[in-house]
């Protein structure tokens, strides 16, 4: 048997994960994950807010919250680039034999519920879309379509991650083409008295104005949500320490000038009075359609719909392909239940991981998405989020010697605007999100210390570090 056959044989006895993600693949991961459906269904929201393109400055506020906690995840990520993000700077960051233990299994806990609801968003803006082609289209008939987008999303996963790759980049260029439209659409049609047609005492900074910006802000974040998705799958990652940093900064500077364009692309053509409040307004469901109708036509827009369910549907792709690495990272380090750590003996994936996650996404898809977004943010924001910030200042502490190819910018400045942000927005969540989120945090430890006492490890078998 020569070198190439042994080696042949080892891949085949002992399935792996490989390394095909480069800057490009890399890149479009976060941001097929970023834009999505987020920018076409948060729009009327995002006005709503602060009842005026006023609301445009939440935007800006975000962006400089999203930048502090992409360089973080950035510092992460390259010094660490392994299966599972959060999971394994919360562990290594907190001690990985005793309270990052803890934290470790606390966020796979939480995950296993937030990352689906996320998904689920995806899915719920699938058919809020769907519904300018399908004019009809139900709750039992919305229903169907989301479990069907569900088994979809799981088979086209099932498979080999160099197929992936390529129909990554494959889903991402249908968003940059869907995005481009609106943009020069918006371009060539702009009006700016519409744009800026601001209501009387808009930028009043009162108390209210302030809330409302923070509901704006919170509003940006959601749509940010993703510019780290690369840091779940670091050992699928060529040259990490390079590519993850990069894509996260790359991801995060073309996004919001992205989202910034389509915003005043569509207000500076459809009157923003006619969709806000967006309650009050069933056009509001598919606002970008009705921009698109309004110049070229209902067939166009038809057209134009299409592509914003591709772009939709790259988004949960992304997603699920992600968070699917999360658990199994953990599972196969000994810091949560065994079956999440099992490979697909020929297709080198998470399949267990994969499906039970996906399963959950469809299930979490029967909720309205306003209430689908305030639980995936309060269920993450303690844990993960403020989580990383302290594991990022620990291991700066703990372990100065650690190759760190990328260091945060002005450091800790950008820790310090992160954790009071998050605060900020978990805080304005409201009770009706703060106490389940607190309750399943508690229900989680109580876990934890029942399957440590069933496997004999800390606390209840205390192992030094």
């Amino acid at each position: 048997m020569n070198a190439d056959q042994s080696k042949e044989q080892s891949t085949t006895e002992a399935p792996h994960l490989l390394r095909r993600f480069g800057l490009l693949e890399a890149t479009a991961l976060n941001m097929t994950n970023m834009i999505g459906i987020g920018p076409f269904i948060t729009i009327p929201l995002l006005l709503t807010a602060l009842g005026g393109p006023q609301a445009m400055l939440g935007w800006l506020v975000a962006l400089v919250i999203t930048i502090s906690d992409g360089m973080i995840w950035s510092e992460l990520g390259a010094s660490m680039p392994g299966s599972g993000g959060s999971y394994v700077y919360l562990r290594e960051g907190f001690g990985r034999e005793t309270f990052g233990r803890m934290m470790g299994f606390l966020f796979i806990w939480q995950f296993i519920l937030s990352g689906p609801l996320e998904i689920a968003s995806g899915y719920i803006g699938f058919t809020q879309y769907l519904g300018y082609i399908w004019k009809d289209i139900g709750r039992p008939q919305s229903l169907a379509v989301i479990v069907a987008l569900g088994v979809l999303n799981i088979t086209l996963l099932y498979r080999r991650i160099t197929f992936i790759g390529k129909l990554t980049v494959s889903l991402w260029i249908g968003m940059i083409l869907t995005t481009l439209a609106v943009i020069v659409t918006g371009v060539f049609h702009f009006n700016s008295a519409l744009a800026f047609d601001f209501p009387p005492g808009a930028f009043n900074f009162s108390l209210g104005f302030f809330l409302g910006l923070g509901a704006a802000t919170r509003i940006g974040i959601f749509d940010y949500l993703g510019y780290y998705d690369i840091c779940y799958i670091g050992d699928e990652v060529r040259e990490p320490g390079r590519t993850i940093p990069r894509s996260v900064i790359i991801s995060v500077i073309a996004v919001a000038l992205i989202y910034i364009m389509i915003n005043f692309s569509v207000i500076g053509v459809v009157p923003w009075r006619e969709f806000v409040p967006a309650d009050q307004h069933p056009q509001s469901n598919f606002i970008v359609s009705i921009f698109m109708e309004r110049i070229w036509g209902r067939g166009v827009a038809t057209f134009f719909t299409a592509m914003v369910l591709w772009t939709a549907f790259g988004s949960v792709f992304a997603l699920l392909l992600g968070y699917s690495r999360v658990p199994y990272a953990a599972a196969i380090d000994g810091y949560f239940f065994k079956i999440f750590g099992r490979l697909h003996p020929r297709k080198n994936f998470p399949y267990v991981s994969l499906v039970v996650l996906g399963v959950i996404a469809i299930v979490c898809s029967f909720f309205s998405l306003g209430m689908v977004i305030d639980a995936l943010i309060t269920t993450r924001i303690l844990i993960q989020f403020i989580g990383q910030i302290f594991a990022v200042i620990l291991l700066r502490k703990r372990a100065p010697e650690m190759q760190r190819p990328f260091r945060i910018w002005l450091a800790p400045l950008p820790c310090g605007l992160a954790l009071a942000a998050w605060l900020y927005v978990y805080a304005a969540s409201g009770w009706k999100f703060i106490v389940p989120s607190l309750l399943t945090l508690l229900a989680g430890v109580a876990a934890f210390l029942l399957w440590s006492w069933r496997i004999g490890e800390w606390p209840l078998n205390r192992k030094t570090a």
